[in-house]
């Protein structure tokens, strides 16, 4: 069993744990961030609000989108308000364990370099990396990368799975978030981008002239609810929520909502 199969079925147990009674103990734990939250009766929620169809602004500047559905609804069955504090891929890490959000709701692949650091929920939503580009651009695969300029968002999924594999010759080109590497496609600053299959279908609907379409597949990868190691209380609630929502459709009516496609199949990862 390779290392990502490994942590994703690391938190299957750890969930299925938590339904079967873990948010009981965890929360005879004095002082907590899940206490905290009630107390206070507020949950911070780090939202990439730049990566659509996961997260975006409307002409009035207001959030939308599934993770922000998703986080909507978190803070509408933890019986608190919710305020959105707005990450980029590279920063999600830092604000969580800097204690900027309580937790972070932002398309989070979960990976196993993520996980030696904080915790996942089991998987909420998913998405699938792949590499887009306009139809006359002749690729079909990764060997067709070779000589062009790829965009990917630093230190992001794509930018991860993307470096250890592209052929000699490849020059990937490094953005601060989704919005900004779209844009470099747009305007001939990249040949492709790697980013979310989601990312290249808004894309080519936002731009109808400029026949942007996927060319080819990386991974399908799960996402999750970041949350801080200590706080296993918060944890133990999320991955019970996460579980009854999917179980009870309402996460993926959410997605499908957004994204105008249905949500990857996930129920491999939901405890039995």
């Amino acid at each position: 069993m390779n290392t990502f199969k490994a942590s994703i079925k690391s938190g299957i147990k750890y969930a299925a744990a938590a339904v079967l009674g873990l948010v009981c103990l965890a929360q005879s734990v004095s002082a907590d961030t899940l206490s905290d939250i009630r107390q206070r009766k507020k949950i911070v929620i780090a939202i990439d609000l730049g990566s659509p169809p996961f997260g975006m602004t409307d002409d009035k500047l207001q959030p939308y989108g599934s993770d922000v559905s998703a986080a909507k609804m978190l803070a509408k069955d933890l019986g608190v308000e919710m305020e959105i504090i707005q990450v980029t891929g590279p920063n999600r890490v830092p604000f969580l364990l800097t204690n900027k959000a309580d937790i972070v709701i932002a398309s989070f692949s979960i990976t196993p370099e993520r996980a030696k650091v904080i915790n996942f929920s089991v998987p909420y939503s998913a998405s699938e990396s792949v590499v887009g580009a306009e139809r006359s651009m002749q690729i079909k695969s990764l060997a067709d990368l070779a000589g062009k300029r790829v965009g990917v968002v630093r230190g992001n999924l794509q930018d991860t799975l993307l470096t250890p594999i592209v052929p000699k010759g490849t020059i990937l080109v490094r953005y601060d978030d989704d919005s900004t590497n779209a844009a470099a496609l747009l305007s001939g600053q990249v040949d492709a981008i790697g980013t979310a299959k989601e990312l290249v279908t808004t894309t080519a609907r936002k731009n109808p002239g400029r026949n942007i379409e996927t060319k080819f597949s990386v991974k399908v990868v799960p996402h999750g609810i970041g949350v801080r190691k200590e706080d296993t209380a918060l944890l133990a609630w999320i991955n019970s929520w996460v579980v009854t929502n999917m179980k009870n459709g309402n996460l993926a009516k959410s997605y499908e909502a957004a994204a105008g496609a249905p949500l990857p199949d996930l129920s491999q990862y939901l405890p039995k």
